[in-house]
């Protein structure tokens, strides 16, 4: 994925991302620390929210690590924000 195809997938995932946070009142990251340890939904029917939710999030997490490896890599080429932004534009 290029750049601008990184940023434009990360806004879509943290649209996802804050539905579920307005729903149930907590951050991704705080879902998602409890889930990776094991804790298990209070009620059934969170268990299909739950899953999707750290799923969205652990993409989320990888198309952030892709956009900074991009960026660095972009830099060491120019070293310049603003070759950064022509090649995003």
């Amino acid at each position: 994925m290029d750049l601008r195809d990184l940023l434009i997938d990360i806004h879509a995932l943290e649209e996802e991302l804050l539905a579920f946070e307005r729903k149930y009142g907590i951050r991704s990251e705080t879902l998602y620390a409890s889930y990776a340890a094991g804790e298990e939904p209070e009620q059934e029917e969170w268990v299909m929210d739950f899953g999707e939710w750290a799923s969205i999030y652990r993409t989320w997490l990888t198309r952030q690590a892709a956009y900074r490896n991009e960026v660095q890599r972009l830099l060491q080429q120019d070293n310049s924000l603003s070759s950064i932004i022509q090649v995003a534009a």
